[in-house]
């Protein structure tokens, strides 16, 4: 299976490095030197990883063959795709790959359906449930624990339990002012 595990971003410096928006909770084993990845478009690829390291809070590689800025540029907007074993978990308990998660049935813990993990939308606060619902509309839902308080890959299903107003429109307000 293949899995994006980063997005190329601009040059940095004129040797070849760039800068990279990670998309996988593994950069260390998943963007270490040596790694070949293929890419999206697949002619700009494979590439192999010639360095890493962290500046200023960003990544930046430099890839085999690639040692000017030109080169580098030329790469920008690639996305980095890495062949994972579909049967392989992460580490840590608790802890799941988008392609686990996606079309995951999502169900209240009263039994009541939701609807279908569609997409995983990973942001820089928490990650998204984009939950596609019977009549088609779709609805987000952060994956956090107090919320989603099981996955089931078995039953491939997500339990949730949601706070008022998340799932449906009959939120109550409460306010100090109610009460004048």
């Amino acid at each position: 299976m293949q899995l994006v595990v980063a997005r190329i971003g601009r040059a940095h410096g004129i040797k070849g490095e760039v800068t990279v928006e990670v998309r996988t909770d593994e950069p260390e084993l998943r963007l270490a030197p040596g790694a070949v990845l293929a890419t999206d478009p697949a002619s700009t690829g494979p590439l192999t990883i010639e360095t890493g390291r962290v500046h200023s809070g960003r990544l930046l590689l430099r890839f085999e063959g690639v040692k000017d800025r030109n080169a580098a540029e030329a790469l920008r907007n690639t996305l980095l795709i890495a062949e994972v074993d579909p049967e392989q978990l992460p580490e840590e308990e608790d802890e799941y790959y988008d392609h686990q998660l996606i079309d995951l049935d999502v169900v209240t813990k009263d039994g009541i359906e939701v609807g279908r993990i569609t997409e995983i939308s990973h942001l820089p606060s928490q990650d998204l449930f984009i939950v596609e619902r019977p009549d088609g509309s779709e609805v987000m839902i952060p994956f956090v624990e107090e919320i989603v308080t099981e996955i089931d890959l078995e039953e491939q299903r997500a339990v949730i339990d949601p706070p008022a107003g998340l799932i449906d429109d009959r939120a109550e307000i409460a306010s100090s002012r109610d009460e004048a």
